[in-house]
């Protein structure tokens, strides 16, 4: 399946490009870099320069670039849980 905005939440994010835009901490505020592995809460962010960041998704925004290159904003909220949990998520899209 391929990944749109509209099925972003439910879908693998390991591969695609991450940039964390708002967060509580502002410590974590600007990483960006490609999703290499993801627990329940947090997403494992390595960066150009080899650096390999561990960020909470409950307290932060992420832009997510997909392969066709449209940017998506999404809640760290909408993102909690494991992949395989994700799927049978009940969410409301806009």
């Amino acid at each position: 399946m391929r990944v749109t905005p509209r099925n972003l939440v439910k879908h693998e994010l390991i591969g695609l490009l991450v940039r964390v835009v708002e967060s509580r901490h502002r410590g974590f505020v600007g990483i960006s870099g490609v999703v290499v592995d993801e627990t329940a809460n947090t997403l494992r962010i390595a960066s150009r320069d080899g650096r390999r960041r561990t960020v909470p998704k409950a307290v932060c925004t992420f832009e997510f670039t997909l392969p066709d290159g449209t940017v998506v904003r999404v809640d760290g909220g909408l993102i909690l849980g494991r992949p395989e949990e994700r799927i049978k998520k009940k969410l409301k899209y806009w």
